[in-house]
């Protein structure tokens, strides 16, 4: 099976390509409007070609320069979900960048759609409870789209954090020849072809379907005691003497960090899906 070419978005310092090509993706191009991130994943992937603004980012621009895509992923900014914000939801300024990831998936019609971000977009807004969710999973179902998603936290995999974030994978309700799609691509057991992945659930899809059985995440958190976790990692304090060029380069490191994906949730992910595509072919 080839590998699924992969457009990366909002890709950060690229935790989320990191993850998806350790599984068997293909990275083909980033976007992503920071200078520092711009040149660590320059630095990293140099033949990669990185787009500055997902705002002007257009599916003719990306054939145009020879590229093709067979999946997207990325983590839209949450500064307007996050309830340490103002929760102006899907319409805020940093928030509402999911049209333009929307935009993308009309255009492009990918087969795999992976998207990070904070549980608050499950649970908000506080007057209307669930209706970010209902309005993001119902801009997946106008473009033809059913999805998955479970919380799943930096802990499951291993981390010393909790960082608990919502997983969303999206795919076509139906086949190229016009079936209904029997992707299954991070639902558990043998059903998806990926039993061994344990990122089970049950199917949810836009209608709001699904069992959610979190069980099968035990395996993926070790037995020894681990005390209390922070929500987020301790990124420590400067050490006092530092030039305030390095101060200054650390801050953004830290930062970047901050912002990142843990890559191996993206891998599990992918393995999952590469897993399920396979059962599909076989079948």
């Amino acid at each position: 099976m080839a590998r699924p070419k992969l457009l990366d978005l909002f890709s950060g310092i690229g935790g989320f390509s990191l993850g998806l090509e350790r599984a068997g993706f293909e990275t083909v191009a980033f976007c992503e409007i920071d200078p520092f991130c711009r040149r660590v994943l320059a630095k990293h992937w140099p033949e990669v070609p990185c787009y500055e603004d997902v705002r002007s980012l257009t599916a003719d621009r990306l054939a145009a320069d020879g590229i093709a895509v067979h999946a997207i992923c990325g983590g839209f900014p949450c500064q307007d979900l996050s309830r340490a914000g103002r929760q102006a939801g899907l319409a805020g300024e940093r928030s509402g960048l999911w049209g333009h990831f929307h935009r993308l998936i009309r255009e492009l019609q990918p087969q795999h759609v992976i998207v990070e971000n904070v549980p608050d977009l499950l649970v908000g807004p506080g007057e209307q409870p669930g209706a970010w969710f209902g309005q993001f999973l119902g801009d997946l179902a106008a473009l033809g789209y059913d999805a998955e998603w479970h919380r799943l936290p930096a802990a499951a995999v291993g981390a010393r954090q909790l960082r608990d974030r919502i997983w969303i994978v999206a795919y076509p309700n139906r086949d190229d020849d016009g079936r209904e799609s029997n992707h299954r691509a991070i639902r558990g057991g043998s059903e998806a072809g990926a039993g061994e992945t344990g990122l089970a659930h049950g199917k949810r899809n836009w209608r709001g379907s699904g069992n959610g059985d979190q069980a099968p995440l035990a395996r993926y958190i070790a037995a020894e005691p681990r005390g209390e976790w922070p929500p987020e990692p301790d990124v420590g304090r400067l050490v006092d003497g530092v030039s305030p060029e390095l101060a200054r380069w650390r801050k953004r490191a830290v930062e970047s960090l901050g912002n990142a994906v843990v890559p191996a949730i993206p891998e599990l992910i992918g393995r999952a899906i590469l897993a399920a595509e396979r059962a599909r072919d076989a079948a």
